[in-house]
This record gives structure tokens, C-alpha cells and sequence, in this order.
């Protein structure tokens, strides 16, 4: 199956994001063997630096040393899809500013809805950074389930017991792209977060 046949975003309305930059995973994945779904801020301004792009992408680099640093034996995306996980972005166009507005994270939860609608095993949920919270908070209160992630800054919240669709949700930080590893105690976090959630598998 290749998830981006199953999204799509029929008139893009948001106005802060860019178009052009558009990405929805293009990989064939067997829905049944993904067990964490890990979801990240946006697609990328260079969409050679997808996840799934070829070559060396920088999210690929970034989120495999993360994987890395969580004690997973992983030298690739693909060693990553092996198990398990399964890599997507809460909005699928690149951004044009530093943020991206409350309504366009809305509107592009929709699109995310439906890509985690295609995935029935989930066991755990990484949400890597503000962003994919807002996202994920969205969704469930679509559902009448209100908030997953309660309000408050993530170093205070990591740790919690947090469930989205009945699975273990962990709020970490951003690990796709170059501000990954600035920040040393937030790559430690990101690292205990992406270990939490292999444990659950």
C-alpha cells in the first residue's frame, strides 16, 4: 500500500504554507506491521530532504541518529520501517515562515487523520514536537475526546500517561531536519522518548 494514494488535499487552503512543497509518504508499507506511527512537523523545503527522498536526505540522516542515540540498531529510513515505524509529517506542505497557523495545522489534520486511519496495529504514537501535538489534539477532538496532550511546555508533560486511539502517545521534541542536536538535552529526550516507544512493540 502506498499512503499517498489515500490522502489527498482537494483545494489547499492554508495560506502560510507552500504548495509547491507537498509531500505525502510515497513508499510501499504493509499497513498490518506498522506498530509506532512517529509524526513530525512539515514537509520539508526541499523535498530532497524527505524522508522517503532518495540519496541521503537530511530528515532521514536526523532521524536515524535520533533512532540511533535511542539504542536502535538502524543505519537507514528503511532499517527504521523494519521496525515498524512508520514516518510521516501533521502538515504535508513546507512552511513559509518559522510557524504555521493553528487553522492550517486543523485543516491538515485531516489529511493526517485519514493517514492514520490506514493503520489498525498502532502501539504507540510519537509526536515530535508542538506541531504533531496541535495535530493529534485536533483529531481527537473531532472525535469527542477532547485534548491528548494536555497544554504546558513538553519537558514538563514528558513522562505522562497520555493515549491516542487507545495506544501510548509520548509528546517529545522535533528530530527531522537541522535544528536536531542544538540542543543537547532535547536530543537526550528525543532519545528517551523514541526508546519508550520501541519498548511498547
Amino acid at each position: 500500500m502506498k499512503p499517498n494514494a489515500y490522502i489527498r488535499c482537494a483545494d489547499f487552503p492554508c495560506r502560510d504554507v507552500n504548495f509547491a512543497g507537498y509531500q505525502a509518504p510515497d513508499i510501499d508499507v504493509d499497513p498490518q506491521k506498522v506498530k509506532i506511527v512517529l509524526i513530525s512537523e512539515a514537509a520539508p523545503a526541499d523535498p530532497a530532504d524527505y524522508y522517503y527522498a532518495p540519496g541521503n536526505p537530511l530528515f532521514a540522516q536526523t532521524t536515524v541518529q535520533a533512532f540511533q542515540d535511542a539504542g536502535a540498531p538502524v543505519e537507514s529510513i528503511a532499517d527504521i520501517l523494519n521496525l515498524g515505524v512508520y514516518l510521516t509529517t501533521a502538515v504535508k506542505c513546507s512552511k513559509t515562515g518559522y510557524g504555521i497557523a493553528a487553522g492550517t495545522i486543523a485543516a491538515c489534520s485531516r489529511l493526517l487523520e485519514q493517514e492514520l486511519d490506514l493503520f489498525s496495529n498502532v502501539k504507540a504514537y510519537l509526536l515530535m514536537g508542538d506541531v504533531a501535538i496541535k495535530a493529534v489534539n485536533d483529531i481527537a477532538r473531532r472525535a469527542g475526546q477532547g485534548r491528548v496532550i494536555p497544554a504546558g511546555s513538553t519537558y514538563k508533560i514528558r513522562g505522562g500517561s497520555f493515549y491516542f486511539r487507545g495506544s501510548p502517545a509520548f509528546p517529545s521534541y522535533l528530530q527531522a531536519g537541522p535544528s536536531f542536536g542544538i540542543e543537547k538535552s532535547k536530543r537526550k529526550m528525543i532519545a528517551e522518548d523514541i526508546a519508550a516507544a520501541l519498548a511498547r512493540v
